[in-house]
């Protein structure tokens, strides 16, 4: 009975209200409601810019949660769309995949509104309510939903924002105790589940650095061509509690990334007070260069935390030297974690050279540098270092030789522009460009004393390095990320705990930063709202890897009837991926065809594997190199491509291959 009345008003809405005017509307509000929103927003700037980006960022908390129940029910309710069983249904839209019941446009309307609408009064109110309204009612209008899963999505929606509200005043409630580890954890567990879901369900498959880092993990060492081990213990202890799964490989970042902000916030409380603490925290997980490695975990990872740990360690050192207390033990953990960042990343070094500085900087701290401390951390962080010394020279210092080529040391002094532009760009895009100036506005402002002097020494060495650094070739924008751990507490001391008595252009020009981070973040998970043609999409790397490995998986599925068979690629992008992804988790190989050498190389390959087959796969629409050609009695290629609503992202040239007569592995040409 019900599903009768549903389909009938279905109709009514779909067919009998259908117009000219309404053809031409109702599309482009389904397909861009956030047009509709502009203007409020903007609105609610103007008028308190404060509490705007307040309610902003509650109505993408109330988003997220929405998102992650309308998912959920989905699955569970798993009813299919009305142009799938209703001849009749007019379709103005592009037809989803996804099942029917909830809307997602009818929850994600009430969701962004009702916290609006919550924090501001007026005319605004009855207007926000109309645009979501709206928006729940094209979706029934161009034939992609019946009027009952509007009216749960917007149920799902409103009930989201109200349990967010409910959430936000319970903290607003503690910060006015001044209970700010309490909002702090709060917040922290709130964007940790939002992690945890969206590695679930989110767009993005491992990148290929996350599959090779998965791969590492399968075969522990004492390290590895290009990286420490740190990032594959770390992966081995996922894989042990949660499996070879996406999440298995992921759940160490969301972890390292809360530990960060904790650590944070202790760092700058013991620095300024607890207000600039929490704020310190907080920004963290919203800056573009920071929140993506707490859902990806590549190395960066882990060599954050623990440069944030020695960070914090270091403070601690310089507060009890002014009290005259002992510094022993500190030193000790110190040695600890530097080593530990140093498994993780090899631009751990740069922390000796800033700690340095520091020392050097301030009277009080210099005689520390007369005491065997510092040189017993500094042993003790080369002892915890050493299995990668140890590996290194039983494999003819590989990766030395790597780092060597990666920082092009044998090009000499060379003068490139187009690199340094290039770095210089890139960071004002991952940090944005207010808070970039910002950021070092709030560093230079607070230059005396010894907490101006910690910040400084742990953020201007470190960027002025990679900015020249790029003078002379490549800087990749997330090289110089450390140098803003220590600028951004600096920023909250003087911009955020400050903020009532900055200059009103000064207010606008903060709140617009903030605002700014966090939509650039909001766009980092959910890239498409860009609309981003493939070649400019960064996301790009990370779609379409599990649709190859299900199309690999199909053609060995087939070939494991004629006999053994290996799978490799030229590339460790793609073997590491196929690895990942082709069901079973194969090992799988890299065939070097003039590329330069990784990890690949240094494990058994397939040379050896006479009368096996072989499925060979590379990127884009190109033949088999002719040495591996020949090395089978037949290859067959088939193209394949990775589309994202109609547009090709990736290519693959997929071979079938027979009869593999065996081969010589190529000696190594390239670091």
């Amino acid at each position: 009975m019900l599903n009768e009345i549903d389909t009938q008003i279905f109709a009514m809405i779909n067919n009998g209200m259908a117009n000219g005017l309404f053809d031409r509307i109702m599309p482009f509000v389904t397909n861009r409601p956030y047009y509709l929103l502009l203007p409020f927003i903007i609105w609610i700037f103007i008028k308190d810019s404060r509490k705007a980006f307040l309610a902003v960022m509650l109505s993408l908390f109330s988003l997220m949660f929405s998102d992650w129940i309308v998912h959920s029910m989905k699955l569970l309710a798993g009813r299919p769309r009305p142009f799938m069983v209703l001849s009749y249904a007019r379709v103005l839209v592009g037809r989803g995949n996804s099942f029917s019941m909830p809307s997602g446009h009818a929850a994600s309307s009430f969701a962004i509104v009702i916290p609006i609408v919550a924090l501001f009064g007026g005319a605004i109110r009855p207007l926000l309510i109309f645009g979501a309204l709206t928006v729940a009612f094209s979706r029934v209008y161009v034939g992609v939903h019946y009027p009952s899963d509007v009216l749960v999505g917007m149920a799902v929606g409103s009930l989201s924002a109200v349990m967010v509200m409910s959430l936000y005043r319970r903290g607003l409630a503690k910060f006015r105790e001044a209970s700010y580890s309490s909002v702090l954890l709060i917040i922290l567990s709130v964007i940790s589940v939002f992690r945890i879901y969206y590695i679930f369900t989110g767009p993005l498959d491992l990148s290929p650095d996350e599959a090779q880092y998965w791969d590492w993990a399968r075969r522990l060492d004492l390290s590895y061509y290009s990286k420490g081990p740190m990032i594959a213990y770390l992966i081995a202890v996922g894989r042990f509690f949660f499996g070879d799964t996406v999440f298995g490989v992921r759940v160490g970042a969301v972890i390292l990334s809360a530990l960060s902000s904790i650590v944070i916030f202790f760092m700058t409380r013991r620095m300024f007070e607890e207000e600039s603490a929490l704020y310190s925290a907080v920004l963290f997980q919203f800056i573009p260069l920071f929140t993506v490695f707490g859902v990806i975990m590549t190395i960066d990872a882990p060599f954050v935390f623990f440069w944030i740990m020695s960070l914090y360690l270091v403070w601690l050192i310089s507060e009890r030297v002014e009290r005259s207390e002992k510094t022993f033990q500190i030193w000790i953990l110190l040695g600890v974690t530097v080593g530990m960042g140093l498994l993780s990343k090899y631009t751990m070094a740069l922390f000796y050279i800033c700690t340095l500085i520091y020392m050097l900087s301030d009277r009080r701290l210099r005689p520390i540098l007369k005491k065997p401390y510092p040189y017993l951390a500094f042993v003790i962080s080369l002892i915890i270092f050493s299995p990668v010394i140890i590996w290194n020279a039983g494999h003819d210092w590989v990766t030395l030789r790597h780092t060597v080529g990666q920082t092009h040391i044998n090009d000499g002094l060379v003068i490139s522009l187009k690199d340094f532009f290039e770095f210089t760009g890139s960071q004002l895009g991952v940090v944005t460009p207010v808070l970039f100036i910002l950021f070092f506005m709030a560093v230079f402002r607070m230059w005396r004393g010894i907490r101006g002097k910690f910040i400084f020494w742990f953020s201007m060495p470190v960027f002025a390095f990679f900015l020249l650094k790029s003078i002379q070739g490549k800087v990749e924008a997330n090289w110089a990320m450390t140098a803003y751990i220590t600028m951004i507490t600096a920023f909250s001391y003087y911009y955020l705990k400050g903020f009532k008595l900055l200059a009103k252009g000064t207010r606008y020009l903060v709140v617009f930063g903030l605002s700014l981070a966090v939509l650039l973040t909001v766009a980092a998970h959910y890239p498409d709202v860009l609309h981003l043609p493939p070649d400019k999409n960064p996301a790009v790397r990370l779609m379409g890897w599990k649709e190859i490995g299900k199309e690999v998986s199909k053609i060995t599925g087939r070939m494991a009837d004629k006999g053994k068979f290996f799978i490799f690629s030229n590339s460790y992008q793609v073997t590491s991926e196929l690895a990942f992804y082709v069901k079973g988790n194969p090992v799988t190989y890299c065939a070097n065809t003039g590329r330069r050498m990784n990890q690949y190389d240094l494990w058994p390959g397939f040379e050896d594997m006479v009368n096996n087959n072989a499925v060979f796969v590379m990127i884009n629409d190109i033949k088999m190199p002719a040495r591996l050609k020949a090395a089978f009695e037949k290859c067959d290629r088939h193209l394949y491509s990775i589309r994202r609503k109609g547009v090709e992202l990736r290519r693959y040239s997929i071979f079938e291959c027979y009869g593999f007569k065996g081969m010589e592995r190529p000696g190594i040409s390239s670091y």
